[in-house]
């Protein structure tokens, strides 16, 4: 079989969790470290993750503090800050830098719902993409005489609830999300 139940099963499982992860670094109303983790740095000739040349913090629920362990770094973090696509502007005093997260307007607010409910949805089409791969499998090995009739439908009829099952976790995570987002 080209795909197996359990294959179908852990690729389902990391399609939640990339969801999860995705959703991670959209924005709410509170600062997070997790929105700046994954800025690329250049530093020292190569690119490095911020979370491996800085230290992330949260002291406020509006303001992220970034504190290189290389204070000779501070301009690249601020540069690399600056090219992101966080929406926030550095402010640089020379020891750490500091992200500001301003209250969200209403409209910014559905603005990210939108965003969310789409990496929802896409998630949602990998799924069944992934269903759509398993059955095409449960079919190729009935017509090679591996599984009779009752088995193939057994197996159609499994791989459906795990579809089911996966596809309600996204919608739980997105909800989950969209609350969050939404809230004041």
């Amino acid at each position: 079989m080209s795909l197996t139940r359990q294959e179908a099963e852990n690729k389902m499982k990391k399609t939640v969790k990339n969801l999860a992860d995705e959703f991670v670094t959209l924005r709410t109303g509170r600062a997070s470290s997790a929105l700046v983790e994954r800025v690329v740095v250049e530093a020292y000739g190569s690119k490095s993750p911020l979370n491996q040349v800085a230290n992330i913090s949260v002291p406020e629920a509006r303001l992220v503090v970034i504190q290189p362990w290389d204070k000779s770094l501070l301009g690249d973090i601020e540069k690399a800050l600056m090219a992101s696509d966080i929406g926030i502007t550095p402010a640089n005093d020379g020891k750490v830098i500091r992200l500001n997260f301003p209250p969200l307007t209403e409209d910014r607010r559905k603005e990210l719902v939108k965003q969310a409910k789409a990496l929802a949805e896409n998630n949602r089409v990998a799924i069944r993409n992934i269903r759509r791969d398993a059955l095409e499998a449960i079919k190729k090995e009935q017509k090679d005489g591996k599984l009779t009739e009752d088995e193939a439908k057994k197996a159609t009829e499994d791989l459906q609830k795990l579809t089911d099952h996966y596809i309600k976790e996204i919608d739980k995570i997105a909800q989950e999300k969209e609350k969050e987002i939404m809230e004041v």
